[in-house]
């Protein structure tokens, strides 16, 4: 099984996949556990103090006015987490929480919590048990850190609340902690609050959407690819010297892909008998490089912020090298925030360029001589007419998603924490939107390779037929008489989620960019 090892200088996003979709095991290096160390000798320092040191020594948030006594502090760190698990609504998912628990695990090991080294360990112990906390969708305004889902982390950490065994059976987390050999944590000062202060939770589905993207960006040139194919456009607009003269990274990427897709291909360029020769394609058509290519820059910019942000040591307050500890407010998720919004909006357009083209493969008087919805005997057949609907819906549902979270703040914490950057629940919306881009996209896939197979008497290229074979291949039935759709839909769904596209094309393409 792999293993990560945890440092002081932050991670990388393959090591975050790794643990929250993989199951890696996870190790603590030396360096971070000196780290822990050195910090945590810091905090004990300052706790023997008379003096209220934030979070140490004082209550939270707005209750941050009262000195702690020493005898209360312990009671002060379980009551944080106690009442912070306030989540509600349906479970978050495995792997979320996976990446959210690793993520704060990363924070923690890089010296700047103040939390003692045994607290690192039972965190790399739990994840590397299967140990799941039951965390909540609703919770986090995305400042201040995620602090309810990572409380109902933090609770397991505590033998507390609710968790997923390695089973998937969801009992009490003392009961797992138990089971494994795993002592529950008591809590000393600060290290409850450290606990909870991270953008960990947007932070890991950023990642995981960044992951899910890039695989659908690529397999959204393919489709578009097979489009333009059924369609006989042109692939002249895929030439490089005219992405050269507007150079944009994303859309020569694109061009370049659909290009290597579209190589060898008999369909390309050819006109029906009675059609006036076509100058240039639709727009959807003609654009899509344009497009996917936009977005594909727009990956680039998130991808950057969250390496920024994987190298970031996020809590509050943090404990500095010289000795100090200071209360700041890199806590406010608004860079991760802002990066999770733009990221629904780019992939709301690519879903609605794909419908467009899927819509015109269906209409008659629009794709060029094949059948109405792609139908076998339209009329009797109603082909793939609401196959169009269903992605019709999923893009409209896109176009909401797409409204920014960032946009909004609502005060909390008796004003205290005046202004919130509502991360979370542009993660939220985000993952909701990569589901149903890869939903759009296999309609379109569907519908495209079944118009190909139509044309009678046209070769299409290798990496065409190659798309071809692997879905039919998949349980994806190509051109017939009307049929149960859905089976057909979800089975097309899964072949682009599971990379079956790519696996398909690369053989015959070369890597796409």
């Amino acid at each position: 099984m792999h293993t990560v090892v945890v440092g002081t200088s932050g991670t990388t996003a393959a090591d975050v996949i790794a643990v929250a979709r993989g199951n890696a095991r996870i190790e603590l290096s030396q360096d971070a556990l000196d780290a822990l160390a050195r910090a945590r000798e810091i905090v004990d320092a300052l706790a023997a103090k008379p003096e209220p040191v934030y979070g140490v020594s004082t209550g939270f948030g707005a209750l941050a006015t009262r000195h702690i006594s020493h005898d209360l502090r312990a009671q002060l760190q379980r009551n944080i987490v106690r009442s912070h698990a306030a989540g509600m609504g349906p479970r978050v998912e495995r792997e979320v929480v996976r990446a959210l628990m690793f993520l704060r695990l990363k924070t923690v090991a890089s010296g700047h919590t103040g939390v003692r080294p045994e607290v690192a360990r039972t965190m790399a112990d739990i994840l590397n048990a299967g140990i799941t906390p039951v965390v909540h969708e609703y919770g986090s305004l995305g400042c201040s850190g995620d602090l309810a889902p990572l409380s109902h982390c933090a609770l397991t950490l505590m033998g507390e609340g609710d968790a997923e065994g390695p089973d998937g059976t969801v009992r009490p987390a003392g009961e797992l902690l138990a089971e494994h050999g795993i002592a529950p944590v008591e809590l000393r000062e600060k290290e409850g609050l450290a606990l909870l202060n991270g953008t960990d939770g947007m932070l890991g589905m950023l990642i995981m959407a960044l992951d899910d993207l890039d695989k659908l960006y690529k397999s959204a040139d393919v489709s578009a690819a097979l489009s333009l194919e059924a369609l006989l456009g042109t692939d002249k607009v895929l030439a490089p010297e005219l992405h050269a003269i507007r150079p944009h990274p994303g859309q020569g990427a694109a061009a370049a892909n659909m290009a290597a897709v579209l190589k060898g291909s008999g369909l390309v360029g050819h006109f029906q008998v009675d059609e006036a020769p076509r100058v240039q394609d639709a727009y959807s058509v003609r654009c899509a490089p344009q497009v996917a290519g936009a977005g594909r820059d727009t990956l680039a910019h998130a991808r950057l912020v969250a390496e920024r942000e994987l190298a970031a040591a996020v809590d509050n307050p943090v404990v500095l090298p010289d000795g100090r500890v200071e209360s700041n407010g890199n806590f406010h998720g608004a860079p991760v925030a802002y990066v999770l919004d733009f990221l629904a909006i780019a992939a709301a357009d690519l879903g609605s360029i794909a419908e467009r083209r899927t819509d015109r493969l269906l209409d008659k008087n629009r794709s060029h001589g094949l059948p109405a919805f792609l139908a076998d005997d339209a009329g009797v057949d109603s082909g793939l007419m609401i196959a169009q609907y269903t992605q019709a819906a999923l893009v409209s549902e896109m176009k909401r998603l797409a409204v920014p979270a960032s946009a909004d703040s609502i005060p909390s914490s008796a004003m205290q924490e005046d202004h919130v950057s509502m991360g979370w629940s542009a993660a939220r919306k985000l993952r909701t939107a990569v589901g149903n881009l890869n939903r759009i996209i296999a309609i379109e896939l569907y519908a495209a390779t079944r118009a190909i197979e139509l044309r009678a008497g046209l070769t299409p290229a290798p990496a065409s037929r190659a798309v071809i074979d692997a879905l039919r291949a998949a349980g994806v039935q190509g051109p017939g008489p009307d049929r149960f759709l859905a089976p057909d839909l979800e089975a097309a769904d899964v072949f682009v989620r599971e990379g079956g596209v790519l696996a398909a094309v690369e053989p015959v393409t070369g890597p796409l960019a």
